[in-house]
């Protein structure tokens, strides 16, 4: 059946969202190349891009809510359906999947009771698989609101989203504190974090992702960050952010694969 047209925002929150959108738009020489940041915006409004947000998208950038629609499902950012306050992704591409990817999003599935892109009825988690995060040094990872927890197991990810849940303090392995979803929507639309000290807040990749940076400056080659198998490191630099450990991150040991014979790096040809 057709459906009826989509109701509009009341007024003051019409007034609210149409200030924010006028400076987002201006921000672009060609209005509906604003849409991307308006559909984080109606987002952090409701949890979820609405009938309603797509109806105010169109008028504001002189779209069709089909064009709107198109663009909104079209990218896994935009929620069709309301959210919890924490978006919980567990990585489940190649390395963090046989690293453990793909046993923490098992049990948290089973711990939670909820599938994939479904809500605890609390409303505080929305548990997703995610492709992946770049973050392959820390392999498990685990994003609450894309903010990284790394070095995951199933025992600390269950951990992570009690604590979630209960609403105890959580500190993510990197980066800014922790902030809901609402909140990460409207950073995502382009409005600064103003929360203190936030901003200053960062953590940086592995050694083994930054490797071609450092070559591309013409710095000298790192030493291998990976030992050969039954040999112990040596003068390997530590990794970046082992400072700044999460109250949940796991120990290092999170392949249960062969945990007498942990992988190590291919050999060179003529090796």
């Amino acid at each position: 059946m057709p459906q009826l047209p989509a109701p509009d925002y009341p007024a003051d929150v019409r007034a609210r969202l149409e200030a924010d959108a006028r400076e987002i738009i201006a921000r672009y020489p060609d209005s509906r190349s604003a849409l991307l940041p308006l559909l984080h915006l109606v987002q952090s409004e409701e949890g979820y891009v609405t009938r309603t947000g797509v109806r105010f998208c169109a008028e504001l950038l002189d779209l069709t809510t089909a064009e709107v629609t198109a663009v909104s499902t079209f990218y896994s950012m935009y929620r069709r359906v309301p959210s919890g306050d924490y978006q919980v992704g567990v990585c489940t591409n190649t390395l963090c999947a046989v690293m453990g990817g793909d046993a923490i999003f098992d049990e948290l599935k089973q711990h939670l009771g909820v599938g994939n892109s479904e809500t605890t009825e609390d409303g505080k988690v929305t548990l997703e698989h995610i492709e992946c995060n770049a973050a392959c040094d820390f392999a498990p990872v685990v994003m609450v609101n894309w903010e990284f927890f790394d070095n995951q197991t199933p025992e600390s990810a269950k951990r992570l989203v009690d604590d979630l849940r209960a609403g105890r303090p959580v500190e993510p392995t990197r980066g800014a504190p922790l902030c809901t979803y609402k909140e990460t929507a409207r950073m995502l639309a382009g409005f600064p974090d103003e929360r203190p000290g936030a901003v200053g807040a960062s953590g940086g990749a592995g050694p083994a992702s930054l490797i071609g940076l450092r070559l591309a400056k013409g710095e000298s080659p790192m030493p291998r960050v990976v030992s050969p198998r039954g040999e112990a490191p040596h003068d390997a630099p530590p990794q970046a952010g082992s400072e700044h450990l999460s109250s949940h991150d796991a120990p290092q040991e999170t392949s249960a694969s062969d945990p007498d014979h942990p992988a190590g790096p291919a050999a060179e040809e003529g090796e």
